[in-house]
C-alpha cells in the first residue's frame, strides 16, 4: 500500500466516524498505530531477532525468525522492503476496529 492510498483510506475511515466522536477515535487510534519509519529502523537493527514481527503482533513468525536468525539473513533483508506495507496494513485494520468500537 503506497502512502497516498494509505492516507486516503485512513481519512475515509475517520470521516465515517460521527463528528462528535472523532476526537475519541483519533486519541484511541494514535495510541495503537505503529509508525512505518520506526518499524523500518527496528527491522534494520533488530530484525534478525524478529523484533519487527513481534511489534506487528506476528508472534509465531517472530519466534521462527528469532530461531533461524532472520531466516539466515535472507528473511531480514526481505523484511526491510516489506515492513512499511505490512505496518500500513496493520494500521488500517486497527483504524477499522477502533471506528467500529466507537
Amino acid at each position: 500500500m503506497n502512502h497516498i492510498s494509505y492516507t486516503t483510506e485512513l481519512l475515509g475511515i475517520a470521516n465515517s466516524v460521527p463528528e462528535g466522536k472523532r476526537s475519541e477515535f483519533v486519541s484511541r487510534l494514535t495510541t495503537r498505530i505503529k509508525n512505518p519509519t520506526v518499524l523500518l529502523g527496528v527491522s534494520i537493527f533488530l530484525g534478525t531477532y524478529g523484533v519487527d514481527r513481534f511489534m506487528l503482533g506476528q508472534i509465531p513468525l517472530g519466534i521462527i525468525k528469532l530461531l533461524t536468525v532472520g531466516g539466515f539473513g535472507i528473511w531480514t533483508i526481505i523484511d526491510w522492503f516489506t515492513v512499511g506495507g505490512r505496518t500500513r496494513d496493520l494500521n488500517i485494520r486497527v483504524a477499522r476496529e477502533v471506528a467500529q468500537s466507537i
